[in-house]
């Protein structure tokens, strides 16, 4: 056990560590020279610190933007009988064995039913296999440690499996390319987006990336100078209504004698600055990783592909990116206000999940309807993560309700499958929970028999083995329309 939870904790969710080794093995497996293997190896592990220091940097200025933005509209975070800290004192070991169970589970899967994608996205392995346990813990109390890790294996196992399958043929057309497939928590607002973007928009017509803006204001077609003025001037904006002291505590967090007003300025520069640098990153491992998992792909699982993180389409659409976290944030502070004035439930705004979802999704609403699309799909965002965080919080409350404000759309319908059959099935006693897994196994062969009949039919590659579309022309690890 000791040693499962060593290789949960330090390999499953040490994304660096994972990526390196997943690269290294791909490159031994085609039996490149060492000069080869160890330069790939080391370069893809250092990509993703790269990407990792550049989200640090930002996710600070998120952190202190969260800061003001809830002093301005005088808000606190809700309130709940448990934390996620105690639970994790709990049932940290438990979660250590879902990710470990489910991992090996999702990797004979991919290997015997051909599923294609392998999920390498370490971080959200163990933020799954955490919201997993955690509705299984509230929906059947104090479980027996093997049917816990039983059950929450198979759940997050089919759950790796089918999320960047059934996106795929979106992915495809996103970044024009099976070079890799989409791992993220985020999947459901993403296809969501992409299917109600084509309603409102044209992709060729109304490409984001595309449009033509007067001269003296083309800086915003450079993602970095307009992500600095835009959070300049929400930063600003925040800082008249916000709380003095709140606003002087966050200023001297970065250094104690600098200005407040000057600190937002700084912060918004800051926040652009991490952006910059967590695309070189992914433009850095995606060149190292997508090649080399053609040695898995060959040798270890036939026809396979890496399933990867969101930030790797990003460079796809930079200017969507802006839009989408644009319309996300400010369809979730509208919500924030209307439920503070109906006393529903105090909102906290998630500005990591607000950006990276809301921007993920628009890259998506962008290939298949343009700027519109871009916006719809950061307006459903911003919609499912406030009322995600509402109902989320009240389901959770007696395990981990911080995880209603830390979550992704998926988690949302995790709680809500889980905790639904929980109660479907409360009175059958202790092994209901087994029932709960089987239902879901069940669910997940449906579900991939119904995409994979689907794929077949538009002559779209479902499998492994099958031949590829014409959309991998592009070159291995160049993420389409990177500018």
């Amino acid at each position: 056990m000791d040693v499962l939870e060593f290789i949960a904790t330090n390999i499953f969710n040490e994304v660096a560590i994972l990526i390196g080794l997943i690269t290294l093995i791909g490159l031994l497996l085609q039996r490149k020279p060492v000069d080869d293997v160890v330069g790939g190896a080391v370069r893809a592990t250092i990509g993703i610190i790269i990407l990792f220091i550049g989200v640090d940097v930002f996710v600070g200025g998120l952190a202190s933007f969260q800061a003001i933005v809830a002093s301005a509209v005088g808000l606190d975070p809700p309130e709940a009988t448990n934390t996620l800290n105690e639970f994790l004192g709990t049932h940290g070991s438990s979660v250590a064995l879902v990710i470990t169970f489910g991992f090996i589970l999702h990797l004979v899967l991919v290997r015997v039913l051909k599923t294609r994608y392998v999920y390498l996205t370490g971080h959200l392995l163990f933020w799954m296999s955490l919201v997993v346990t955690a509705c299984l813990v509230q929906a059947f109390g104090d479980l027996d440690e093997w049917r816990l890790v039983l059950v929450g294996a198979v759940i997050v196992g089919c759950y790796w499996t089918i999320q960047p399958l059934f996106i795929a043929p979106m992915m495809r057309k996103v970044i024009k390319s099976d070079d890799w497939g989409f791992a993220h928590t985020s999947s459901s607002v993403a296809w969501l987006g992409g299917k109600v973007a084509p309603l409102v928009g044209d992709p060729q017509r109304d490409d984001v990336e595309k449009i033509r803006v007067p001269k003296k204001v083309s800086f915003f077609k450079d993602i970095t100078v307009s992500t600095a003025v835009v959070v300049g001037l929400i930063m600003l904006i925040g800082m008249v209504f916000a709380d003095s002291d709140v606003a002087a505590e966050q200023a001297a967090a970065y250094d104690p004698e600098i200005n407040s007003w000057v600190w937002a300025v700084i912060a918004a520069f800051r926040f652009a600055a991490g952006i910059a640098i967590l695309l070189y990153g992914v433009r850095m491992f995606l060149g190292e990783i997508v090649p080399a998992f053609t040695g898995i792909s060959q040798k270890a699982i036939p026809g396979s592909r890496p399933g990867l993180d969101v930030p790797t389409i990003f460079p796809v659409a930079p200017s969507a990116v802006m839009v989408g976290f644009l319309a996300t944030t400010g369809t979730f502070l509208i919500l924030m206000g209307v439920f503070a004035a109906a006393g529903w439930f105090v909102l906290v705004p998630p500005m990591i999940m607000l950006f990276f979802v809301g921007a993920g999704a628009a890259v998506y609403g962008n290939a298949f309807g343009g700027w519109r699309g871009a916006a719809v799909a950061g307006v459903i965002s911003g919609i499912t993560l406030a009322f995600g965080q509402w109902v989320g919080w009240h389901l959770l409350s007696d395990t981990a309700p911080e995880l209603a404000t830390l979550a992704d759309p998926d988690w949302y319908l995790m709680i809500l499958v889980v905790l639904g059959l929980g109660e479907l099935f409360s009175g059958l006693g202790e092994n209901a929970v087994l029932l709960v897994g089987a239902v879901l196994l069940a669910v997940f062969g449906a579900w991939l028999w119904v995409i994979k009949r689907i794929q077949r039919r538009a002559g779209e590659p479902v499998t492994g083995l099958e031949e590829e579309s014409e959309l991998t022309d592009q070159p291995s690890g160049q993420p389409s329309g990177e500018q």
